[in-house]
């Protein structure tokens, strides 16, 4: 049977590297896994427990496509008490995931033939959904100096949309007021679709992140549950969106969606109020992020951008290999460390790079640094 030109999207490598990781683990091998951006908590109790009751008492049917009102007064809420930003509730569009939020603004906001910008290093899978709905993604070789964000001098001409990320991926740098300014004044200027990834918000350290809702509302402000809640299976998401658009998203995810998961919505309402179990999961990664920007250099990973959110470091290994797949699958071999190769985030410059994630618990991120400085010292 044919399949379509649409479909020939390049795989999401990081998954590779898991796969690789499990059948490591199922020959009998223990792998520290700092590869895969996912929370080792669980969800926090209260949400759990949220829907256990919901599960004895409600049938968890279909609920409206664009999601709980419940829930989306509840994240109107969550931008008031943490921006002191307020929005209309009606502008927030409950998603399956954040992915489910991509689809559908990429959807309702590009044509095919439409060509969207956005900075590289970066999320792989915007570049790939981009594809596979016949829009071509036109990469900015951002700047280590730029932290690896864009900035406005850099976004190309002839293109109908720009995506930003802040905290980014795999950088872990942050977008200031003045630069988020920026880059939704010349998307205005220049009629530009503007979207602003801002999944990671919640996981930041010395700085608070600030949302594009702070500067501008002619933006899709896309967030999730997966990341500082720690959801990622239960796939739920959210966007903020002009008020034009939200009739428009509200017909796409009718058609494509029915409704997001009602069960994750009960879960993820209830999640909003468990702000102090969700601090002690920041201050863990904060640790964490300590002893790799304290180990790495001295294990030899010395080009590094230190992240001002996310859980991720960004390095150039480019002295070390032209081949950071082949890198990645040594470490993993000879280190038992599972680390993702930069060609996920960077189809040009990718090939040297690497990216650690440092999610998982301190005891673990002691023990993957500690095997990383083992085989480096052996490779000399």
């Amino acid at each position: 049977m044919r399949t379509s030109s649409r479909g020939m999207v390049d795989p999401f490598i990081v998954m590779d590297v898991m796969e690789a990781a499990r059948a490591a683990e199922a020959a009998g091998r223990n792998i520290i896994h700092m590869e895969v951006g996912q929370p080792s908590t669980p969800a926090p109790a209260a949400a759990r427990a949220a829907l256990a009751r919901a599960l004895d008492q409600d049938a968890l049917g279909y609920t409206v496509a664009l999601g709980l009102p419940a829930l989306r007064q509840g994240i109107a809420r969550h931008y008031a008490g943490r921006y002191g930003v307020e929005i209309d509730s009606a502008r927030v569009i409950v998603t399956a995931g954040s992915s489910g939020a991509f689809l559908l603004a990429f959807s309702a906001l590009f044509d095919a033939g439409d060509r969207v910008a956005l900075g590289e290093p970066g999320y792989p899978s915007y570049r790939q959904i981009l594809r596979a709905m016949s829009v071509t993604p036109v990469g900015i070789p951002t700047k280590p100096e730029n932290r690896y964000q864009p900035v406005p001098a850099e976004v190309p001409r002839g293109v109908q949309g720009l995506i930003v990320a802040s905290p980014g991926n795999p950088s872990g740098t942050m977008l200031g007021r003045d630069e988020l300014a920026g880059l939704a004044g010349l998307s205005a200027e220049r009629g530009l679709a503007f979207i602003s990834d801002e999944i990671y918000h919640g996981l930041n350290y010395d700085r608070r992140p600030v949302t594009a809702l702070e500067v501008t509302d002619e933006v899709y402000v896309i967030n999730s549950f997966s990341k500082y809640f720690s959801m990622t299976g239960w796939r739920i998401g959210w966007m903020v969106v002009p008020e034009a658009h939200v009739r428009v998203v509200e017909r796409l995810a009718q058609n494509m969606f029915i409704c997001p998961p009602h069960a994750s919505q009960v879960a993820a309402l209830a999640a909003l109020d468990c702000a102090g179990e969700l601090e002690a999961n920041v201050r863990v990664y904060a640790e964490n992020r300590q002893l790799m920007l304290s180990e790495l250099p001295k294990a030899g990973f010395t080009r590094i951008a230190p992240p001002d959110g996310a859980f991720y470091i960004y390095a150039d290994v480019s002295d070390l290999t032209s081949d950071s797949r082949a890198f990645a699958a040594e470490i993993l071999d000879r280190a038992g460390v599972a680390v993702t190769p930069g060609l996920d985030f960077d189809p040009v410059r990718g090939a040297g790079t690497l990216r650690f994630s440092y999610a998982r618990s301190t005891a673990d991120i002691r023990e993957g640094l500690r095997r990383l400085h083992e085989f480096m010292t052996a490779r000399g």
